[in-house]
């Protein structure tokens, strides 16, 4: 009984060994076989790329009169503490708000650019050969500011107020339009469509057909000249309103375009 028990456990233990081995062979069959189909996908991929091209360029123009301007100021004090200089520059920028708002300017169209604080210094040149060691000299505090101003006809005026209450390293006006996309999208059909162009009479030289676009490229430049560093008025403390042509803007897109021919 006991020889017939052990021969029934070692065919049972035989069975669950060849099951085993069926499995684990049946899955080294699929991986094998998720990976030769991947290898075909990739080589099927990589033939699939263009080999046989034409790179084409073109570029195109568009003009716009621009509706926006912007303007930065910077206001700066020293003093011997710090909370004397803020002081000073929280004033200045007080007078600055009234002044934008006075011509209408959003808080929304105001935004605080930078604001620092640092140990300010003096530095004596050298003389015969003794070079003086530097010395402090207070606190300095600057805050920075950017505005656009949408109503142009008042950009002057506006320059022209910031400039008599004292604010430094006043830059623009740099006249812009404030939403170029149709502009942007004018210039860009000019260049593709050159682009266009020139393929096809590269291809006709060439005695060959377009097939598709295999890559395509952009740039995007605008040229809207500013007028910079202008402090009207600070001298005679007088409201002063500047005449700023605002001019014509010209948006510049360039495409290269690259073809697949046969």
């Amino acid at each position: 009984m006991m020889t017939e028990n052990f021969s029934k456990e070692i065919t049972q233990r035989s069975k669950f060994i060849r099951i085993a081995f069926v499995t684990a062979l049946a899955m080294l069959s699929f991986f094998l076989l998720a990976e030769t189909v991947l290898i075909v996908r990739k080589t099927v991929s990589y033939s699939a790329q263009a080999t046989n091209t034409i790179v084409v360029t073109g570029n195109g123009k568009a003009y716009a009169v621009p509706d926006t301007a912007t303007v930065s100021y910077t206001i700066t004090k020293v003093e011997p503490k710090v909370s004397d200089a803020q002081t000073d520059v929280t004033k200045i920028e007080n007078k600055a708000l009234d002044v934008l708002k006075k011509y209408g300017v959003t808080n929304k169209d105001v935004r605080t650019t930078n604001y620092s604080i640092a140990p300010n210094f003096i530095y004596r040149p050298c003389v015969k050969g003794y070079c003086y060691p530097t010395k402090k000299d207070g606190y300095k505090v600057s805050q920075t500011v950017s505005l656009k101003i949408h109503k142009l006809s008042i950009v002057g005026s506006v320059v022209g107020a910031l400039g008599n209450i004292g604010v430094s390293n006043l830059s623009g006006p740099n006249f812009v339009v404030d939403d170029p996309t149709s502009i942007k999208n004018e210039a860009r059909a000019e260049a593709i469509g050159k682009a266009k162009t020139q393929a096809e009479k590269l291809a006709k030289l060439l005695g060959v057909h377009i097939v598709r676009i295999v890559n395509y490229n952009e740039t995007y430049y605008a040229n809207h000249p500013a007028v910079y560093g202008v402090r009207p008025g600070a001298e005679t403390g007088t409201s002063t309103k500047l005449n700023i042509p605002a001019g014509q803007n010209e948006y510049t897109v360039n495409v290269s375009i690259t073809y697949e021919i046969r």
